[in-house]
């Protein structure tokens, strides 16, 4: 029987890369030369997502953290990913997340749920991107399960879900490229989706005309823009998951040298999750077990901390 550190070892292997050449250079025109791309590319991501690696938790938390700073970055906010985790691990429990830890939580949900698009299930998320539910959203997310169940290509309906709730309601467009690639996760059968599509929205493949001006869902080029889309933040998301598989490997590596009780549920979470703080507990590890704990792993190469700073350290991979 293989142990956990193999298995390590083999998600790591099996991690798809998207090759150069499938990866948009330059300014790409044609609908088809886009619709390559992102095939491409997103077969590589499904076959990363069909092998549920052990550190999918982390990978898909990773990238719901830069989705929700660039969606911050669209409304004028200046929270980068430090500030964000801090509002998330820092907050007390029943206190109000305010609107940046709300964007997190939109993106965090979407990178944690199933791909359904129901009402009940989508209600919550328009809640926490501050867009109040009416009758033309009702009526979009009624007519998602006809696109659903479309034969054209998962991207390309992805992107007519956006368009519609965006031409429904323009100000929801943070809902829309979140509907996006729940849509994308439904159609391509994943069991959990991959936030992709909102991380590059600063891309220059969004940018059109003189001076440089974003195009909105259901814009001119919209369509093409979001294959091109899809193909870039594929690539990388998959080169993401070679280095998390890379260090998910050391972690799994060096699990049985841990003497710690509670040190099995702390490399879970590692694993789950983006980041654990230092201060970390529970019932079989204290808080000053923990310390050591994160920083005996530290020492031994399996993880990272990521604040910079000497107190309130984060720790992940």
């Amino acid at each position: 029987m293989k142990s956990d550190a193999d298995l390590a070892a083999v998600d790591r292997d099996i991690v798809p890369r998207v090759p150069a050449w499938a990866r948009p250079r330059g300014d790409v025109q044609r609908d088809a030369d886009a619709g390559y791309f992102a095939g491409a590319a997103l077969n590589s991501l499904d076959n990363l997502v069909r092998s549920q690696p052990v550190w999918a938790g982390v990978w898909r938390q990773r990238l719901a953290l830069k989705s929700a700073a660039a969606a911050l970055r669209l409304l004028g906010r200046t929270e980068e990913e430090p500030a964000l985790r801090d509002a998330q691990l820092f907050r007390a429990a029943g206190d109000d997340p305010g609107p940046a830890g709300k964007v997190l939580l939109a993106w965090r949900r979407l990178a944690g749920r199933s791909t359904g698009l129901e009402e009940e299930a989508i209600r919550p998320v328009a809640d926490l991107l501050d867009v109040k539910w009416d009758e033309a959203l009702a009526d979009v997310l009624a007519n998602a399960e006809d696109l659903a169940g479309s034969p054209r290509p998962a991207p390309v309906v992805a992107a007519e879900l956006g368009a519609e709730l965006y031409r429904a309601r323009p100000d929801a467009e943070l809902l829309a490229f979140w509907l996006a690639d729940a849509m994308l996760a439904q159609k391509l059968r994943w069991p959990l989706p991959v936030p992709l599509l909102m991380g590059h929205v600063a891309s220059s493949a969004f940018k059109t005309g003189a001076p440089r001006r974003r195009i909105r869902p259901g814009g001119e080029g919209w369509g093409r823009v979001v294959l091109l889309v899809y193909a870039q933040a594929a690539a990388e998301a998959c080169d993401l998951g070679a280095d998390l598989g890379r260090r998910a490997a050391r972690v799994l590596e060096v699990a049985p040298k841990l003497r710690a009780k509670g040190s099995a549920d702390v490399v879970k979470l590692l694993l789950d999750d983006d980041v654990l703080p230092a201060s970390w507990s529970s019932a079989k590890l204290s808080e000053r077990g923990a310390r050591r704990l994160f920083e005996r792993l530290q020492d031994l190469g399996a993880v990272r901390e990521l604040s910079g700073r000497p107190t309130f350290r984060l720790y992940g991979l």
